[in-house]
């Protein structure tokens, strides 16, 4: 009911309002406490002495006009009106019209009864107002407690009818309200364009571009602008070829994302259709059924009550009771019944807008983004230092003209700065994300797919993620008490007592377990069935058979079944211990009982109840979750279950996962758990060690993974749940699987489109796939700048040979061109995570770079100071003629660099491991064109001439001749780095190795051993020693492998059920049916 205030108008004011005189918005009185009207807030303020307030707000429920007292007046209150005190000479016509022209000025718009009784008259007062854009407004952002007023003042809060919208307002609704889904940032394309080319790689090159026209104009030449176009050309095709690559994969992205973009049943101009639900409104009438998505928070009209599975809210997996007039949450899941609902909040104002709240306020700054910096930060300053080397060099002590000392510059800042690198590393993971996709991982940002490769702990939710977040009955575990029934006498009785359509979560797990549904009603007729209630706790049948005997057969919680059989001494004993035991392993007991009725009368109470069993219900694993979990381990990827349900349940999941059971309740993460065995281990110590936890909240989630992070480890973070969003969005790699909600999505970086965890390993392994050709990109990018900075500089100080800027240019591009194709190149993937090393990318590309330019330099002393080559090989000497010799230089430099990417893509001896074709064939069509340079080419603004194909073949071979030693350099850069050389490469799968798999079962050993001690168990003294450890691995692995597959088997098989079921059902032919699968 309204509630109302009254209140005495004092006199002055009265006066007021007769004269018909303009009343201000605000009123002050000069006495001890201060009465004012906001027009604006339309609320009543009290300031009391102490400048306290207290703040009454006009809300939709209620209308609160405050009246306070004035020289010593009573307040009065009244349940359904408002009295104004007769000694306020109103009275007549003309001043009840003013005065409700005066409520209409300061009513609250959404007000839609008010009732007002004076001392001469009563007055009902009905303000119809019109549904304006500013009371649409005022709701959008009004606090209102839509979900617990009664629902028929919702529709009038919300100016709606059980007919629900129209199309114009439900077109004018969406425009205030928004689209019913989480915002989403956009970004400008043309600025995206131009981020490509606003970096600090990027900046050196435009220095570059403007020191070719600007500070080469001097010496008596023209502005260099050769080289100048050729680096605008060069930055634009690498910033378009990135952002079309990028484009791509976030519009392929974009569209997979729309196709799983959620349906609804909404009421429309009085029609029900079919509609995305991204246009729903509040005050739309949508219609929910059995295994519908809810699409909004709603209010449920009249009905039957409905079953809703919140595990995507709450984690927990029974699903929740919900009758008419309850509210219902964005994301949750309809498991039985219909109904129809009003809706009262959509997109961000939804419990997932709250939720993703935490999300938008959490950004981290990749790995990548960080490394990336890094290796160009490395690359300018190895140029910054060459170019301050030469400056000093060249003009105060070699007395150098100001344009040749430009061109030498010229040559470090266009050949040193890795300018592809931003747009080859783009590309890679542009093209890795599209074949995450086609193997069912939508990724919505790329920069995920390096922070993947060196993920090496996933942590995982259980309800729906690595469980099927379904029911169901463990067969093996099954207890029968009566002496002439099995197990599967014992189902069906069970399956009797349920429902076959209409289903609750329990009533389809026991009927799931027959191979056929329709065996619960076979060759029985039944008569009465008893649905729960929350008084009985179970459900019953009354049914006669063929020969025309009268049974029911009961299920329910045990303790209503054992107080229903009278059970008494041992046999009450032992169902209390097995249903402990069941507790203590994470199941749910569910008790049967059968009876017979010799008056063959559902009225009659029959014989004595007979307990015939006790049922244990499981969320059982997914039938790939184990051998994920294992497939994960061998990969070097430690895996921690996080989980909202019991922590009995967490164990007994981890125990059938393989995962282990060292797990911990959610108290233990505030350091309040009473356990003193880990009373005393510091909280990130614990979470690094555990294998789970129980019973946590999404607060958990998040301080886990922020933990885990602190403790330099890269975290996955895998969901489905608006619950697991902010951990998601915290994750390093943040995974929604297959049927997650949006607020899930939304966080994630990686989407998957199939169930279960498997489609993971592949995601793992293809994105170290990619990062292991990133990784080789980047060491030969740096190794190049090295090779250039150091090189050419040797050559300009020692000689004082000036190279063309532009034959530098040709290098970069043809190299850009080349080195593109290493997105696509054939590359084995780590078996352990991966992650940039930097002190060893920095390492071997220094030492590979120095290597390089002492044999650049080495060449030409060969070649510019001796006969060498003539001598031996009969060729024309070249001294003293610096064109030719810069071709000649030109074709060594741009052999030798681009044939660096085979040594730094591959782990091993780089002959032993084949390229990619695509890669191949760009070398040697880069190679062919410099060498057609070299030999043919007379450019005089590049200062070059042809040298002749003899030249060409002696710099090939020396080309050849000195490639072979950086396979060497590489391998004892590795062995000064990690001091166990041949150990390393044993583990990695380099060079040097003759074990089966490369060493895999010494590695899985390895892993094991680690893992016994990080849980405090002391590994055994043979397990490297000892031959028959691996063998025994073997075994194990073998034994859980096969049980995988009987699982799977188990699974198919009742799929088979299933579809034997319903071409019965449906009356088909069986044996046509059985063509078209194979189990």
């Amino acid at each position: 009911m309204p509630s109302h205030k009254t209140f005495r108008i004092k006199k002055k004011l009265a006066k007021k309002m007769r004269q018909n005189r303009p009343i201000p918005h605000w009123i002050r009185m000069r006495t001890d406490n201060t009465i004012r009207y906001n027009a604006k807030r339309r609320h009543w303020r009290r300031t009391k002495l102490g400048k306290r307030y207290y703040k009454v707000s006009v809300q939709v429920t209620r209308l609160v006009l405050l009246a306070r007292k004035l020289q010593g007046l009573r307040d009065k209150s009244s349940s359904d009106h408002t009295m104004l005190h007769s000694d306020w000479p109103i009275g007549g016509t003309a001043n009840e019209g003013y005065l409700l022209g005066l409520l209409k000025e300061t009513l609250h718009p959404q007000e839609t009864n008010l009732r007002l009784r004076f001392s001469c008259f009563d007055l009902q007062f009905h303000p119809s107002f019109t549904m304006g854009d500013v009371s649409l407004e005022q709701i959008k952002n009004e606090n209102i407690d839509l979900e617990r007023i009664p629902v028929e003042e919702v529709f009038d809060q919300l100016r709606c009818t059980k007919e629900g919208l129209t199309s114009a307002q439900g077109e004018e609704r969406l425009r205030i309200f928004g689209p019913n889904k989480l915002e989403e940032k956009k970004e400008s394309k043309f600025l995206k364009f131009l981020g490509f080319m606003w970096n600090p790689l990027s900046w050196v090159m435009e220095a570059a571009a403007i020191m070719a026209i600007a500070l080469a104009n001097g010496g008596g030449k023209p502005p260099d602008w050769q080289d100048f176009v050729g680096i605008i050309v060069l930055l634009v095709i690498n910033s378009t070829i990135s952002f079309i690559e990028e484009n791509n994969a976030g519009n392929a992205a974009a569209a997979l994302m729309a196709g799983l973009a959620p349906k609804t049943k909404v009421l429309r101009d009085g029609k029900w259709s079919e509609q995305d639900a991204a246009i729903l409104v509040p005050g739309d009438m949508i219609s929910i059924k059995l295994g519908d998505i809810i699409p909004a928070d709603a209010r449920l009209m009249e009905g039957d009550p409905l079953k809703i599975d919140q595990s995507a809210l709450t984690g927990e997996s029974l699903p929740v009771t919900k009758n008419p007039g309850d509210g219902i949450f964005s994301g949750s899941t309809c498991k039985q019944g219909e109904i129809e609902a009003v809706v009262i909040a959509t997109g961000v104002h939804t419990f997932f807008g709250k939720a993703a709240h935490l999300v938008d306020n959490t950004n981290n700054v990749g790995h990548f983004q960080k490394v990336l910096t890094a290796i160009g930060n490395f690359c300018i300053c190895s140029i910054a230092i060459g170019m301050l080397i030469e400056i000093i060099v060249m003009y105060p002590i070699q007395n150098r003209r100001y344009r040749e000392g430009i061109d030498n510059l010229l040559v470090l800042l266009i050949g040193g700065i890795p300018i592809a690198m931003p747009t080859v590393l783009s590309v890679t993971m542009a093209i890795g994300s599209h074949r995450l996709s086609q193997q069912g991982a939508i990724t919505k940002r790329m920069t995920a797919i390096e922070e993947m490769a060196g993920m090496d702990v996933l942590c995982s939710d259980k309800t729906g993620t690595l469980t099927l977040n379904k029911l169901t009955v463990d067969k093996n575990l099954i207890e029968v008490f009566a002496k002439d029934m099995d197990r599967d006498t014992l189902l069906l009785h069970a399956a009797r007592g349920s429902r076959i359509e209409n289903q609750d979560a329990i009533d389809a797990s026991i009927v799931g377990m027959l191979g056929d549904p329709k065996e619960a009603r076979a060759d029985i007729t039944e008569v009465h069935f008893l649905p729960f209630n929350p008084v009985e706790k179970r459900t019953a049948i009354t049914y006669y058979d063929n020969k025309g005997d009268w049974y029911r057969s009961s299920k329910g919680a045990p303790e209503q079944i054992i107080d229903l059989c009278q059970l008494k001494g041992e046999m009450k004993k032992k169902a209390h211990e097995i249903i402990d035991n069941f507790a203590e392993r994470g199941l749910r007991s569910l008790g049967v009982a059968r009876q017979t009725i010799p008056e063959k009368n559902k009225e009659s109470e029959g014989e004595p109840w007979e307990f015939v069993g006790l049922l244990p219900l499981f969320d059982p694993p997914r039938h790939d979750s184990a051998e994920t979990i294992r497939r994960a381990l061998d990969l070097g990827v430690n895996v921690k279950m996080i989980t909202g349900d019991q922590l009995a349940i967490g164990k007994e999941t981890g125990r059938r996962l393989g995962m282990g059971t060292n797990m911990y309740p959610s108290s233990s993460l505030l350091g309040n758990c009473k356990d003193e065995g880990i009373a005393g281990i510091p909280v990130d110590e614990l979470i690094e060690k555990a294998d789970g936890f129980a019973g946590v909240f999404p607060e958990h989630k998040y301080e886990i993974v922020k933990k885990l992070q602190e403790r330099k480890h890269i975290c996955g973070m895998t969901g489905d749940g608006v619950n697991d969003a902010p951990a998601l969005k915290k994750a390093d790699i943040g995974i929604a699987v297959a049927d997650a909600t949006d607020a899930a999505r939304g966080a994630s970086d990686i989407v998957l489109t199939e169930p279960g965890l498997s489609v993971i390993i592949s995601a793992v392994l293809t994105s170290r796939a990619i990062f292991q050709r990133m990784k080789n990109y980047t060491i030969y990018a740096v190794s190049i700048t090295i090779r250039i900075v150091l090189g050419f500089l040797l050559v300009a100080l020692i000689w004082k040979f000036d190279f063309s800027p532009f034959m530098v240019l040709i290098i970069a591009i043809l190299n850009d061109g080349t080195i593109m194709t290493i997105s696509k190149d054939r590359v084995k993937p780590s078996p352990v995570p991966d992650s940039w090393k930097l002190k060893e990318i920095f390492a071997t590309g220094v030492v590979l770079g120095t290597y390089m330019s002492i044999m650049t330099v080495v060449f030409f002393w060969l070649v510019h100071d001796t006969d060498f080559f003539p001598e031996k090989f009969g060729v024309r000497s070249i001294k003293g003629k610096p064109d030719e010799l810069t071709a000649a230089l030109y074709l060594q430099v741009s052999i030798i660099s681009q044939a660096l990417i085979f040594v730094t893509r591959s782990r091993s001896w780089s002959f032993t491991e084949c390229p990619g074709l695509l890669l191949v064939g760009a070398f040697i069509a880069a190679q062919l064109v410099a060498t057609i340079i070299a030999v043919y080419a007379t450019w005089s603004f590049a200062r070059i001439q042809g040298v002749g194909w003899g030249w060409a073949g002696i710099i090939w071979i020396y080309s050849i001749i000195t490639y072979i030693p950086l396979d060497v350099l590489k391998f004892i850069i590795r062995y000064a780095l990690t001091g166990k050389a041949w150990d390393n490469l044993l583990q990695n799968k380099t060079a040097f190795t003759t074990k089966k798999d490369y060493g895999k079962g010494e590695r899985e050993a390895q892993w094991a051993t680690a893992q016994r001690t990080l849980h405090g168990l002391q590994p055994p003294e043979t397990m490297f020693n000892d031959k028959t450890t691996y063998r025994e691995l073997n075994e194990l692995a073998e034994q859980a492998k096969k049980r995988a597959e009987v699982a799977r088997l188990r699974e198919l098989h009742t799929l088979k059920g299933h579809v034997d079921s319903v071409v019965k059902m449906k009356g088909l032919d069986i044996d046509t049916i059985q063509q078209h699968y194979t189990v």
